[in-house]
């Protein structure tokens, strides 16, 4: 969910186009094109200051299989409940996934796998905040707001560079 104050600034990326958004201290947002919750790009709000290229630096050595944590400061807007869904979702390590069940076992509440999926496509900062490693108890690859190509597109270049192979310094 991004607001009217949010700034943005459009990268490119292996998976298309991508816009992050931010609130001149913070990113808000990364959403991939066609992404449900992207929000309209408005030339008038393009900024490029020092958090917009922290961020296209990481996510250019993510891309490149040399970044497995970002580091950048984050301010997804959500409820309390979304908020310990996309905390959570950063503990799932690169190169793993987990089904929402186990993600909800491990919020403390087995039985809320169905708002824990909610939740997790109400990520506004997918990549960053890594909403892809979740699939379905069967291993089942289920709903990704930049869509299932993107999603198995994510997976497979983590499972491919995380053969111990380490994060570059200062990146996780």
């Amino acid at each position: 969910m991004h607001t009217d104050a949010d700034v943005h600034h459009p990268i490119e990326s292996p998976l298309g186009p991508l816009l992050l958004t931010g609130n001149g201290e913070a990113l808000t947002g990364l959403y991939m094109k066609r992404w449900k919750e992207r929000p309209e790009a408005d030339r008038e709000r393009y900024r490029d200051d020092a958090l917009f290229r922290a961020a296209r630096e990481q996510l250019a050595a993510y891309f490149a299989g040399q970044l497995r944590e970002f580091e950048l400061p984050l301010a997804p807007r959500g409820s309390d409940f979304q908020q310990s869904v996309w905390r959570t979702l950063a503990e799932i390590p690169y190169g793993e996934t987990e089904s929402y069940g186990e993600l909800a076992r491990r919020l403390g509440n087995p039985g809320a796998s169905r708002a824990v999926g909610l939740a997790n496509g109400r990520n506004p900062l997918g990549i960053i905040v890594p909403c892809h490693r979740v699939i379905g108890a069967n291993g089942t690859l289920t709903g990704y707001g930049g869509g299932l190509e993107r999603k198995q597109w994510l997976l497979d270049h983590e499972r491919r560079h995380a053969g111990g192979q380490a994060a570059l310094p200062g990146f996780g």
